[in-house]
């Protein structure tokens, strides 16, 4: 309270006191005399005295930058910019990353230890790669599936997934204890069950672990006349799509958040999956737009398409 009658006196000073010069009016009072009346500091004096000089032109274009950070923590400059011209406004993205980088706002990622998922050294048959020159023109021509660990209190868990690689959208997901076939198939079931593919029409690609290349889920994908493609051994770039959720996932909504068990990781990572990944966040590949946006818009121009 002292501080702000202290700040107000000071700023009712300043049109009555001058720094000391010869040119100064008689009948005024020097800064330093005004100060130590006032018992503050000279800085004070000019902060009140020179603050409509400092108004910063951006403070609008910063409170909308740290909002946008605020619920999405992992989103760099580019994906900042493309979210605020899609609020409407015409931002430059050089902007932008000077005000994230004075800001403290551009995220830094961490190296984080690696569980094996993926268990190839077995006799199950195993598929040429086809995905790996395939242009992508449609939805539902090539699905990609992955398995990743996510640690709990006091166990780990494991996520099936599969996307489509043209929308980016996730299709099938399913979480449990045990890497195994059945987890794989629960997700592959999920995204059957959503998409209903055309017989003949689909790729699905995978590593050649072994939930993938046993004979149930094999089976499953022929049952649908799924053409089955697979990762060359020791190859993860072969599986890039699926690669690159899971390091999206594991950054924006694993490493924040500690879940109770796993009835809360399921709760907390299915809405991440449902709501935010598929129908908020911004892709590059996609134009910045969320694949469930993304897919609305094939649909329409598919059917304006003459």
């Amino acid at each position: 309270m002292i501080d702000a009658i202290q700040s107000h006196a000071a700023s009712s000073l300043c049109n009555t006191a001058t720094d000391a010069s010869p040119w100064a009016q008689p009948n005024s009072l020097s800064v330093l005399s005004a100060c130590q009346a006032l018992d503050i500091a000279r800085a004070t004096f000019y902060r009140n005295r020179f603050a409509d000089l400092f108004v910063d032109p951006d403070l609008d274009l910063r409170d909308r930058i740290q909002k946008i950070a605020l619920e999405w923590s992992s989103y760099g400059y580019r994906r900042v910019t493309a979210q605020l011209r899609r609020d409407g406004l015409n931002v430059n993205h050089k902007l932008v990353l000077r005000l994230m980088h004075e800001d403290n706002l551009l995220c830094l990622r961490k190296q984080r230890f690696k569980i094996a998922t993926t268990d190839s050294n077995h006799g199950l048959p195993i598929y040429p790669n086809l995905a790996k020159d395939l242009v992508l023109t449609h939805l539902d021509q090539l699905w990609v599936s992955d398995i990743t660990y996510i640690r709990l209190g006091h166990e780990f868990v494991y996520l099936a997934v599969v996307i489509d690689a043209f929308s980016r959208k996730v299709i099938g997901w399913a979480l449990s204890r045990r890497i195994d076939a059945a987890l794989t198939l629960d997700a592959l079931d999920m995204a059957l069950a959503a998409r209903r593919p055309e017989p003949n029409t689909l790729i699905h690609h995978s590593d050649r672990g072994s939930q993938y290349a046993s004979a149930e889920y094999v089976a499953r994908l022929k049952e649908h006349k799924i053409t089955i493609s697979m990762s060359r051994k020791g190859t993860p770039q072969d599986n890039a799509f699926a690669e690159s959720f899971m390091k999206t996932l594991k950054y924006e909504e694993v490493y924040m958040t500690e879940y109770d068990n796993i009835a809360d990781a399921r709760n907390q990572i299915g809405y991440f999956l449902e709501e935010v990944y598929n129908k908020k966040r911004l892709h590059s590949a996609l134009g910045y737009m969320p694949p469930a946006e993304f897919e609305m818009s094939v649909s329409k121009y598919k059917r304006t398409a003459p």
